[in-house]
Formats: structure tokens, C-alpha cells, sequence
């Protein structure tokens, strides 16, 4: 089973995607921001930190931007947490940024193509969770009207490799 989580910031996403392998000892959780090597950001490290503590000590984490790989390793089931970052990675990465769109396009669907084949290709079970964008004020500033555009790109893909797609609203779960 796929499943795509969506919703706000702090909607309860992560949570309910961790409810959905309650019970499962054998679960890869996928952090696809940025490494601690990389970039010792001590925001994001008490955020993995914090999410460490509500899981069971027997899932292990990965912090890895090669999603595909992640998704299709030998094991059992993978948790990756979430989308947004791994676009903000991948934008970081490839310098594309301030790139033309169709530069941007391209960069992503080097990255996005192989993963939804993936998840299409895999019999793993796998729950993905990002963040739902486009519901409010445009951005102001171009970096943030790109992040939400190709996002919607990346949810829209990667539902469509999925099983179920569950929106979370004020930690309520509405099954699409």
C-alpha cells in the first residue's frame, strides 16, 4: 500500500503517517532535508530528534535525499517525512533557485520522474507526507511562489503513484 499524507504545517500529518505502521517493527524513516554533515542546523536536528522520540526504537532513520533509493532498498516499509524538504533540497542542490522555470522544471523532473517510477515499481509499502500548498495568499517573494508551484507538481505526481492520498486538517483525517 502507498499512501500520500497532505496538510497544513503542524496539521498532524506526520503523526498520522506514523499511526498508519502502528505496530511495525520493520519501518525505514526517510528524512530527506538536510544531513547533519551537510548542514548542523540545530533547528532541524531537534526536529528529527523530536520525531525520534515518538517512534518505536526499532524503525531506523535514514537522512538521505536519494528518495528513490529509499524507496526502493530491500527491507520493509518506508516513511518519508516529508516532500517539502526534499524540494527545498533539490532546489538547493541543483542551484535552481533563481533559474528560469523551465530550468527549474527540468531539474525537478530529473529527481521526480525516477522516484514516482519507484513507487510505482516497488512492493514495498510506503507513506509519503508533505505539506498541501496553494490554499492561501500568494507569496510575496519569488522563491516561496516557486516552492509552492513545483510542490503542487510533486504532490499531484506522487499521488498518482499512490494508493490513497489523506488530507489532515487540525489532526482530522479525511481519506481522498
Amino acid at each position: 500500500m502507498k499512501v500520500l499524507v497532505t496538510g497544513g504545517v503542524r496539521s498532524g500529518k506526520s503523526a498520522h503517517a506514523e499511526s498508519l505502521y502502528a505496530g511495525r517493527a520493520d519501518v525505514a524513516y526517510v528524512a530527506p532535508g538536510p544531513t547533519a554533515a551537510e548542514d548542523p542546523d540545530p533547528d532541524w536536528a531537534a526536529r528529527l530528534a523530536a520525531h525520534r522520540l515518538r517512534r518505536p526504537p526499532t524503525w531506523s532513520t535514514l537522512e538521505t535525499r536519494d528518495l528513490t533509493g529509499a524507496v526502493t532498498a530491500a527491507g520493509g516499509a518506508v516513511l518519508v517525512d516529508c516532500l517539502g524538504t526534499w524540494l527545498t533540497a533539490v532546489l538547493d542542490g541543483d542551484r535552481a533557485w533563481d533559474r528560469p522555470a523551465a530550468a527549474q522544471h527540468a531539474s525537478l523532473a530529473a529527481h521526480l520522474d525516477p522516484l514516482v517510477a519507484a513507487l510505482g515499481a516497488t512492493t514495498r509499502d510506503a507513506v509519503l507526507v508533505t505539506n498541501e500548498v496553494g490554499l492561501g495568499v500568494v507569496p510575496s517573494h519569488r522563491s516561496g511562489r516557486v516552492f509552492r508551484d513545483l510542490l503542487g507538481t510533486v504532490n499531484q505526481r506522487v499521488a498518482a503513484a499512490c494508493d490513497e492520498v489523506h488530507l489532515v486538517v487540525a489532526g482530522r483525517v479525511l481519506r481522498l
